[in-house]
């Protein structure tokens, strides 16, 4: 964060100083809303959530060296007391934002966005200091506080945004006005919440809409693979970089194929060169992340034989997305349990499948271990039932359906899908998935675990590894 001082926060915030001493004070540290993660020279903005009330800790906070609390009422300790926190944490990026005049990367799509983040962050490093958010920082309250990480060094800020109706979007890029902004795809994410794919379109391009012009800088990448994010680009004023594996796409993949491990390679087109890729990340939907990034990287200069080494070495960054882990035993568990939409199900899938290819040929077996997809509304019953159907179909030698009702509709698409009787299994918890699993698994097993970040099945792939794994490839980075 830039230095400022309690008094230019109030006014940028317009927001009231209380027990304040002296408004001259500078915050020279991270902007925070845990008070554990305070620091000397940090700015604590206090929340009430569902289960704790910031505010309760503005005091322990101040004591760990914060400089003053941002506030939504007086608590006793310096604070710059405004009407609405989070309103004031976008404020404070704004001012940051257009201060630092930085590259501003921004993207949005139904799924993929955190991978691609991750994949962009780690290729333009390479071209100089950049800041992305860590985990899928991407709603109103995350934005802010990853952008108020940059400083007078930061040359990229690359943000996500992700969307729960028409508007947010549009939100997000008034406090953080992106010169380049990235659009992966339009799936059935949310589904429940927007009401169909259309509308989903019609939020996600609220990106795009908001870049600037093509002669002040503004530039679209958009899938061309995906119908509804190459029609936005009558949506924008930006010019138009389209990605994909279509052969008109600027940036594009030829020769796509698998390794035994699941890992793709593909031979990258841009504009000036090509370069050929193999990635460490697991499952063929990273080509499209992949060309996402690159897209991106041609834009700020790279080369596209630098683009080519730098996604062949990139790494998961982020917990919990497809992260392979090998046991002592010779079991390997992927966790890819953050989160689990329709389209992610489906790639998580086949990738599993790839990885099955040479596991079966050494007598291993592959299970899948899922559960919810929330938000999908009415079309809950049939898109579960549809995962439950392509397990089978990809040939998956196990599958654990763990839940309630939704789980019981993917146990129920695969056993009608084919004869498969004791092949699936519907549990009720994580704790009988885990029985189940330690009672059967045996070495050269590969063991899925996916759903929905409500249901918590990050348990299953923690007690799976519980003190017996030798080596941690996290899609060739090591877990953090």
């Amino acid at each position: 964060m830039i230095p400022l001082s309690l008094a230019e926060i109030a006014a940028l915030t317009g927001g009231r100083q209380h027990d304040i001493t002296d408004p001259d004070a500078r915050v020279t540290g991270p902007v925070v809303i845990d008070s554990r993660q305070v620091g000397p020279g940090a700015l604590f903005a206090a929340f009430a959530g569902e289960r704790a009330d910031g505010h309760d800790f503005a005091a322990a906070a101040v004591e760990a060296g914060a400089v003053a609390v941002l506030a939504s009422r007086p608590v006793g300790v310096p604070a710059v007391v405004v009407d609405d926190v989070t309103r004031a944490l976008g404020a404070l990026a704004r001012h940051l934002v257009q201060t630092l005049g930085t590259h501003v990367v921004a993207m949005t799509g139904s799924s993929g966005k955190t991978s691609t983040k991750d994949l962009i962050a780690q290729l333009l490093q390479r071209l100089g200091p950049t800041v992305w958010p860590e985990g899928s920082q991407n709603n109103e309250i995350g934005l802010p506080l990853t952008a108020l990480r940059a400083d007078e060094s930061t040359r990229h800020l690359v943000l996500e945004m992700g969307a729960r109706g028409i508007g947010h979007i549009r939100y997000l890029t008034e406090l953080t006005p992106p010169r380049i902004g990235v659009v992966l795809n339009v799936g059935t994410a949310h589904l429940g919440e927007f009401g169909g794919r259309e509308q989903i379109a019609q939020a996600k391009g609220e990106l795009v809409e908001n870049l600037p012009a093509a002669d002040d800088g503004g530039v679209a990448v958009l899938n061309a693979d995906d119908p509804y994010v190459r029609a936005m680009a009558s949506r924008t004023r930006a010019r138009v970089v389209f990605f994909g594996e279509d052969p008109e796409a600027d940036v594009r993949a030829e020769n796509v194929r698998l390794s035994d491990r699941g890992t793709p390679a593909f031979t990258l087109h841009t504009p000036t060169g090509c370069g050929d890729v193999t990635m460490r990340l697991y499952g063929e939907h990273h080509v499209s992340n992949a060309l996402a990034a690159a897209a991106v990287a041609h834009q700020l200069g790279m080369p596209a034989g630098d683009i080519a080494d730098a996604l062949s070495s990139a790494s998961t960054l982020s917990r919990w997305r497809m992260e392979v882990t090998e046991r002592a035993d010779g079991v390997t568990v992927v966790n890819d349990a953050y989160n689990a939409n329709p389209d992610s199900m489906r790639a998580a899938l086949r990738a599993l499948s790839a990885m099955g290819q040479a596991v079966k040929a050494r007598g291993g077996r592959t299970w899948a271990v899922l559960g919810e997809m929330a938000e999908l509304g009415d079309d809950s019953l049939a898109e579960h039932d549809a995962i439950g159907r392509l397990a089978v179909r990809l040939n998956v030698s196990k599958l654990v359906a763990v839940g309630g009702r939704e789980a019981a509709w993917l146990d129920m698409g695969a056993k009608n899908e084919g004869s498969w009787g004791e092949e699936s299994v519907h549990v009720s918890d994580t704790e009988a998935a885990v029985d189940l699993l330690r009672s059967q698994l045996r070495a050269g097993d590969v063991v899925l675990v996916k759903a929905s970040r409500s249901v918590g099945l990050e348990k299953v792939a923690a007690a799976l590894l519980e003190g017996g794994t030798t080596s941690a490839h996290e899609a060739g980075g090591a877990a953090r």
